[in-house]
């Protein structure tokens, strides 16, 4: 068998034309916040030799000119999250973008549903997103079709929707390690998305009932998730824009000690001679206790705090303590070997702590949430993602005003996300019914441009059918007609079978039509 052979010459200026084209595209404005650890040489390496485009670079592109716009004019996008179509056709009437969360997803599109674990085969938000796009496609092919069938005079009274909204998409935490987030970002691309967000979670982690919160992982390999997927935008040479979600705010754990950035915020023991929290847990539970009481007990007794704290604690004076300070010790980044050298250089004695002690039974240590914790993380990523997300479900004004402002400091025109709760109830936790009402206009006001209700369409739509079943049970047909059929038919006329625009009956006809020989274009 031969061995085919490539001109060298050609295929060498091939690749330094492809460096250059990456480092255009790099320059280009919407792209300009952007920092790479890698160089255009080695993108241009892991390109095909045939060139490929996707919409998803058109709706990256169109939903960046969208935020920009609301971030000069402290305006927002307020959007919910589906996985209907039906439900998207509507959207276009009221929102700019369509989100489809992993939670509602793992609700409604799988074989298996269940809580938000993220457990749902790794191709599953993909795939949704793929759904809803080759429906809007077909939304605006049958809107454009109906609508150039008429004069342009009578377009000027047509319903003329704005089908093709970007969507934003879930991709949890990347679904496995670098080449698994590798895939998961081409097939985001490929299904037609605007932009994904990433979160710093640890895979199988998640708990809900049993007072433990997150886990993350540490900073070092969020790092390296954002940088995977946007190494893979890159290869693909497309403006799919990416957002950073930080969920540390409720985070109790923290998978590794492997990066000093994290060390500031790990809780660790500072009763000398205690039982690690494992061994004190299981022998709980042998004795007939819940492992929630077990572990509290514990907690109770170990003196928990992080290191800082503890040389705070076991100061002989505030004297030492700013001396351990004026160290540098507290600086982001520093190690807990740095941290122990200093206290011990400024107390004159070792400090008692143990971060091994607290680990949870799957390895974990404990993690202290704070504002700044998720500030200094979401600064270290800013520069790879195009959009910061920070997780709170439990939003407190102060701390919303605090992170924006923080991360702002650093990068003032950065755009922010913020993703409501469901079922928090903001009047029993403090915020007035004014304060509720201006709650997205004064998160506007700090840069927050796309605002996410993400899960609507389970309690929603749930309330609209349960409503509706009933409805139907106890008034049959007869109800239907009086309640949903002729208040439908009353113009402006309800989206549906019976309006053939909607249906798509025109663009149907138009196919056995145009088949024939017609012309079904604009009667002139």
């Amino acid at each position: 068998m031969s061995i085919c052979k490539l001109d060298v010459d050609a295929e060498e200026k091939a690749f330094q034309d492809q460096i250059a084209a990456v480092e255009k595209e790099w320059a280009q404005p919407w792209r300009a916040h952007i920092k790479r650890p890698y160089s255009a040489k080695a993108i241009a390496a892991m390109r095909n030799t045939i060139p490929l485009s996707y919409p998803s670079s058109l709706q990256g592109r169109k939903f960046w000119e969208q935020l920009e716009a609301h971030r000069v004019a402290g305006t927002c996008e307020k959007t919910y999250g589906t996985t209907e179509p039906t439900v998207m056709s509507q959207m276009a009437k009221h929102q700019q973008t369509v989100y489809v969360s992993g939670a509602l997803c793992g609700l409604s599109e799988v074989q298996h549903p269940g809580m938000d674990h993220a457990d749902y085969p790794w191709d599953t938000v993909p795939k949704v997103v793929d759904k809803l796009f080759k429906a809007q496609l077909w939304h605006d092919q049958r809107q454009n079709q109906f609508r150039l069938r008429h004069t342009k005079a009578e377009r000027a009274n047509l319903e003329g929707y704005d089908f093709m909204m970007p969507i934003v998409a879930d991709a949890d935490m990347g679904f496995g390690g670098l080449t698994s987030t590798v895939k998961l970002a081409r097939s985001f691309v490929e299904a037609g998305v605007a932009m994904i967000h990433l979160d710093d979670l640890a895979i199988g982690m998640k708990k809900f009932t049993i007072g433990e919160g997150r886990t993350v992982v540490p900073t070092s390999e969020y790092v390296s998730r954002l940088t995977a997927v946007r190494m893979q935008f890159d290869i693909m040479g497309v403006d799919t824009l990416l957002m950073c979600r930080c969920d540390t705010d409720r985070s109790q754990f923290i998978t590794s000690t492997i990066d000093p950035r994290d060390h500031a915020y790990i809780i660790g023991s500072t009763v000398a001679d205690i039982e690690p929290l494992v061994d004190a847990v299981r022998a709980g539970m042998a004795a007939g206790r819940i492992y929630q009481d077990a572990r509290d007990e514990w907690k109770a007794r170990a003196g928990l705090m992080t290191f800082d704290d503890a040389v705070k604690a076991q100061a002989a004076s505030p004297d030492d303590y700013d001396k351990y300070v004026a160290s540098g010790a507290t600086e982001y980044g520093k190690s807990l070997r740095e941290k122990r050298k200093a206290a011990t250089a400024a107390l004159g004695k070792d400090v008692v702590f143990d971060w091994e002690l607290s680990r949870s039974k799957e390895g974990s240590y404990m993690w202290k949430p704070t504002v700044q914790a998720i500030v200094e993380r979401a600064l270290t990523v800013a520069p790879l993602g195009d959009m910061t997300w920070a997780r709170m479900d439990a939003p407190v004004w102060n701390d919303i005003v605090e992170f924006h402002e923080g991360v702002r400091k650093v990068y003032p025109e950065r755009l922010f996300a913020f993703g409501f709760t469901g079922m928090f109830d903001y009047i029993k936790n403090g915020f007035t019914q004014e304060q509720v009402e201006s709650f997205s206009s004064d998160m506007a006001k700090l840069g927050i441009v796309w605002q996410v209700q993400p899960i609507y369409s389970v309690s929603g739509l749930n309330l609209t059918v349960d409503k509706f079943s009933g409805a139907w049970q106890k008034d049959g047909i007869a109800g239907y007609i009086e309640n949903i059929s002729k208040p439908s038919r009353v113009p402006p006329v309800v989206d549906g079978f019976h309006k053939a625009s909607y249906a798509g009956s025109f663009l149907a006809d138009a196919f056995f039509a145009t088949v024939a020989g017609e012309d079904t274009s604009t009667k002139q």
